[in-house]
């Protein structure tokens, strides 16, 4: 019976068996590019489960599928590979290129296009060229990557905003930044210290009017876009940890400052100062102490990050975490970020309906010393460690008030040891950014979209002296002994915006239209509170806590009011409104067309003059696709063209909240006849007050030849600032003589160049070097200036440059008597010129005529290197510190420089620095201290290490680099100055560093 029923039941566990072997199947193969090398990474899918797998180093893969069943291939820049499972166990698979995919996407506005069809002046810069540098603020590390970009950081303080000017300068006293936008969110540009640059994905730089036309009144200044990262559609989830260590330290000067025994003996010699009361045997054994390494130190910087992307069939997911810990190289300033960022993308079966989200978090604590580039020898760390006598040594100090008799200001670097020690400054920071896009296909060429974004700030200052400080004894008074002060200042921001759009996309034979028409609502709100209190009890204060507030009283033996506190609030409100329209035509590939139109109105102006209208019109040509190009040595060669008009409603100031009532009368409260309480007129309202507005034309060329080796584009660009906002006289018939109006007109002209050569394509076992230049011109000039002359002392004058200087020529040392000589009016030597009459136009200014950089990139087998050197020319600014250190009547208070050794002396008549005693030594401001600040510097140099797939096997890392960057390694110039790139005339100015950093990435 047992043999029987073994005998019935052995086919039916065959059947079973069979039909679960033909149910599910081991698959395994090898997937590889066109040219057959293997394809690390590719998603492989069991289409309709959520199965799925990617491919190791050397492409292979394996996934159990069931017969019938399809495998579906997907990688980034491939075309998707489908195959049905059969009975074979092997299958492996060939991608070829998508040639669409592989185009380079262009942001042009609020849509996209291709690098082939695209019609205006823009430069994408990629994630590769931006992350892993040691900068707080990725504005930086833009500095000579995209032509006509010029970025100067002018405070080396961690997370410091940089001046950005796109083209040049195109206002006189409004904003001249441009517009910020994080996936769609537009934001306050002068503070990105909360951004993580290791987020981001991309930076489009957008120049000419047929790309910023369409942002209207925020886009006259350009437009920067900046995409983060996102993950992929069935993607399986990559983790990633880079790590970087950077160390900071002072650039190099050339004062030649003089050392103890120096100082002292001119100070002998001058009868000033300690010197003067020395022996030669006193001067002799005086210490030399450095105070630049005293107050500036070696600045430690660590970042980290770790990122998680993930993707199913419909949702993809990015999330990233960040630490970034900086040190500055100045006492008492550092910056400490932490940041959380999640975006998301999403869409349905059907993939009509899409949506993304995307949202930062950060958290951030600054120290940042104030009266930074002020004269202040009790308060400016700087001034403490460039002027401060070498002969006081740190040990000299005891308490704040032993320095308060006798008062010296040799004793400078005392005053500011003690308010290391007394004073506190701390910026705390919450913000977050945030923004959700969601579209519609509504049809097959008809689609709805919205986006909707926010900015939230909300910042607390806290600032106090204590009341045993040095400061706090010196302006407490002898009314009111237990003196300093605590300010407390909450700051938030919140702005919201929204587009709406319809978009019509249709290509019928060789045509393509793709048209949308937007609209655009913007809204922010400003919210300050703060109060000083005055008065701090020293048994129990404590920065930032209330413990040591003493309340307000009356001093019964003087009547005097002591310790009243000050609390102040403001409230501003900002908005815009707009609605626009953009239509992109092409043909064949060959021709294309692009118009915008866009109406705003906003807040700041007068009902007769809210709306304005802005337009563009751009065209191309894309000459390679023509048919007598065939077999030509040009592989890409497009002419491009655009003219058309931006705007600048923020004409005053650099915050949306800037001079916000401009056209409103308004009245103060004062004493007036027999000090009766009186009512004065203090603004009159300009009712006739508009935009700025810059109407520019651009032609460009862009090409590629011998097979893409040689790629660039060439541009010339003409951009006129019209109605520019300014001060005009009026009748002082109501007790002003200026008022606020629209007149006057900046133009700037320029070019900008941008080359690629690969020199070397080794391909990946080969060497390959790629050379680089970018560059730019840029000619600026004034015309119809509010005066009877044409000419304006601090803005310039007509054809001539913006802020250019008028000034007394220098003309050197006269050699009979060690008096400064000077040029006058008709160029005639003379050492009594006229500051009324001898004072010219120097064709000098701050901004620079040429600046750019170049470089190269060389790898080889894994190994990589590659430098940035950044140029300016044109350049020149006004050395203060120069002439401090070389002003003899500091001599006994301050650091003098060596150059005063070679001084005019009977007996040393042929020199560049005047008699000590020279009469007019001080008398007449002029030229001698404008100085060429043009450079070439070392801006960033990498060198590392790319383990390659086969070193990885078995170590569950599917990536591993590491790498050593350099930044500001050296600078050749004629400046003597710590710093040569800030584009400042404020002497005492915390120079930016020089960096060294290593890290290392790692990928599983």
């Amino acid at each position: 019976m047992k043999s029987k029923l073994t005998w019935m039941l052995t086919p039916l566990l065959v059947l079973c068996m069979s039909f679960s072997f033909a149910q599910e199947k081991s698959i395994s193969g090898v997937v590889t590019d066109q040219n057959g090398m293997p394809l690390p990474g590719v998603a492989v899918l069991v289409v309709g489960t959520t199965t799925g797998t990617q491919t190791d180093f050397d492409g292979n893969y394996t996934i159990t599928a069931r017969v019938g069943q399809v495998l579906r291939y997907s990688y980034l820049g491939q075309k998707t590979v489908t195959r049905t499972v059969g009975a074979e166990s092997t299958m492996n698979v060939q991608m070829e290129d998508d040639a669409e995919a592989l185009q380079e996407v262009v942001v042009q506005g609020y849509r996209n296009s291709t690098k082939e069809k695209s019609s205006i002046a823009s430069v994408t810069i990629s994630a590769e060229t931006i992350e892993n540098r040691p900068n707080a603020s990725f504005v930086q590390t833009l500095s000579g990557q995209v032509a006509g970009l010029n970025i100067t950081t002018s405070t080396g303080q961690p997370g410091a905003a940089s001046n950005v000017n796109l083209r040049g300068v195109t206002s006189i006293n409004g904003n001249t930044q441009p517009l910020y936008i994080i996936d769609g969110v537009p934001v306050d540009e002068d503070n990105f210290r909360s951004l993580n640059p290791q987020d981001i994905a991309s930076v489009s730089v957008l120049k000419d009017a047929g790309a910023t036309a369409i942002y209207g009144n925020r886009g006259a200044n350009g437009v920067i876009v900046i995409k983060t990262r996102q993950g992929s559609f069935n993607q399986g989830l990559q983790v990633n940890y880079t790590g970087i260590l950077s160390f900071s330290t002072l650039q190099d000067n050339d004062y030649n400052l003089m050392d103890s025994q120096e100082q002292l003996n001119l100070e002998a010699l001058r009868g000033a100062g300690r010197g003067a009361t020395l022996t030669d045997q006193e001067i002799a054994l005086a210490p030399t102490f450095d105070w630049a390494n005293y107050f500036f130190d070696t600045g430690l910087t660590q970042n980290h990050t770790v990122t998680l992307q993930s993707g199913s069939e419909n949702f993809t997911q990015f999330t990233s975490l960040g630490y970034f810990d900086q040190e500055g190289i100045l006492q008492d300033s550092n910056l400490k970020r932490f940041s959380i960022r999640s975006n998301t993308t999403g869409k349905s079966e059907n993939e009509k309906f899409n949506y993304s989200t995307n949202l930062t978090i950060n958290y951030s604590e600054s120290n940042e010393p104030n009266s930074i580039g002020s004269g202040a020898i009790n308060r400016n760390y700087i001034l403490g460690a460039y002027q401060s006598v070498p002969y006081i040594t740190p040990d000299d100090y005891t308490n704040g008030a032993d320095l308060l008799s006798p008062l010296l200001f040799s004793n400078t670097p005392l005053f500011l040891i003690d308010r290391l020690e007394t004073f506190t400054r701390k910026e705390e920071e919450v913000k977050l950014i945030g923004s959700f896009q969601a579209g519609y296909q509504i049809t097959d060429n008809l689609s709805a979209n919205v986006t909707m974004s926010a900015d939230y700030q909300n910042e607390i200052e806290t600032e106090a002296e204590g009341p045993t400080s040095f400061n706090a004894l010196l302006f407490g008074g002898a009314e009111n002994p237990t003196s300093g002060y605590q300010d407390q200042v909450s700051i938030r921001q919140f702005s919201y915006n929204q587009v709406t759009s319809l978009n019509y996309n249709n290509t019928w034979g060789k045509h393509t239209v793709d048209a949308g028409v937007y609209s655009e609502y913007f809204k922010a709100h400003l919210r300050t509170f703060g109060f000083r209190e005055n008065g701090l009890d020293p048994k129990t204060f404590f920065p930032g806590d209330g413990a040591g507030f003493i309340p307000a009283f009356v001093d019964q033996s003087t009547g005097a009011q002591l310790f009243v506190d000050n609390p102040f609030a403001t409230i501003r409100n900002a908005g815009l409104f707009s609605v626009f329209s953009q239509a992109d035509y092409d043909y064949d590939g060959r021709y294309g067309i692009t118009g915008t139109i866009r109406r705003d109105a906003s807040y700041r102006f007068a009902g007769s003059n809210r709306y304005a209208t802005f337009y563009s019109v751009a065209g191309r040509w894309n000459i390679d696709n023509e048919a007598f190009m065939e077999n030509s040595f040009f592989d890409v060669l497009k002419l491009r063209a655009s003219y058309g008009t931006s705007g600048n409603q923020r004409i005053s100031g650099n915050t949306y909240f800037s001079a916000p009532d401009l056209t409103r009368n308004f009245f103060a409260t004062g004493s007036g006849y027999g000090n009766n309480n009186s009512i004065f007129l203090s603004q009159i309202a300009n009712t006739t007050l508009r935009w700025e507005t810059v109407t520019q034309g651009n032609v460009g060329i862009d090409f590629e030849l011998f097979n893409s080796r040689l790629r660039g584009s060439v541009d010339g660009y003409v951009k006129e600032t019209s109605d520019l906002f300014q001060s005009t006289p009026v009748s002082a018939i109501n007790a002003v003589t200026q008022l606020d109006a629209n007149t006057g007109t900046l133009t700037n002209t320029g070019v900008d160049l941008t080359l690629n050569y690969n020199i070397l394509n080794g391909g990946d076992d080969g060497v390959n070097l790629v050379l680089n230049f970018v560059g730019n011109y840029n000619k600026q000039e004034l015309d119809e200036l509010p005066s009877e002359d044409g000419e304006l002392i601090g803005t310039g004058r007509n054809g001539g440059k913006l802020f250019e200087y008028f000034s007394i020529r220098y003309a050197g040392v006269n050699p009979a008597n060690g008096n400064l000589l000077f040029l006058d009016a008709n160029d005639n030597i003379t050492e009594n010129p006229d500051a009324d009459t001898d004072r010219v136009w120097l064709d000098k200014n701050i901004y620079p005529d040429f600046n750019g950089s170049f470089g190269f990139n060389l790898d080889y087998k894994g190994f990589f290197f590659q430098t940035q050197f950044n140029y300016t020319v044109g350049v020149d600014r006004f050395d203060f510190d120069l002439s401090g250190f070389q002003n003899p009547d500091n001599i006994g208070q301050f650091r003098s420089s060596r150059d005063l050794l070679r001084a005019w002396t009977p007996d040393n008549r042929i020199t560049d620095i005047p008699a000590y005693d020279a009469f007019n030594r001080a008398s007449f401001a002029s030229d001698r201290y404008i100085t060429d600040a043009d450079y070439i510097r070392l801006r960033f140099a990498s060198i590392g290490y790319s383990f390659p797939a086969r070193l990885l096997e078995g170590t569950g890392l599917s990536r591993l680099r590491i790498f050593g960057n350099a930044e500001n390694l050296f600078t050749i110039t004629k400046w003597r100055g710590f710093d040569a790139e800030a584009l400042n005339n404020t002497s005492r100015l915390y120079p930016t560093p020089k960096t060294l950093s290593v890290g290392f990435e790692l990928g599983f």
